[in-house]
């Protein structure tokens, strides 16, 4: 496999760092964040393999019954 050496400043070699898992290359991290776009589609696939739990969908309500009883525009 080819290679490219890139020189970033510390910050983002932080910021990257951060989302690497045990094992996992830099390359491998890049490649998840930035190689695959994220579109609507993708995220119908996956949604029904999605759970979440009581606590979360309890705050979810709530957010959308605060938003629902904001203020009303004129």
């Amino acid at each position: 496999m080819a290679v490219k050496t890139i020189t970033i400043d510390l910050n983002a070699y932080e910021l990257l760092a951060r989302h690497k898992r045990p094992g996992q290359s830099f390359s491998k991290v890049i490649k998840e964040h930035f190689g695959r776009r994220k579109t609507a589609a993708a995220f119908l696939r996956v949604l029904p393999s999605l759970t979440l739990q009581e606590e979360t969908l309890k705050h979810i309500e709530a957010q959308v019954k605060g938003v629902r009883s904001g203020p009303k525009l004129e």
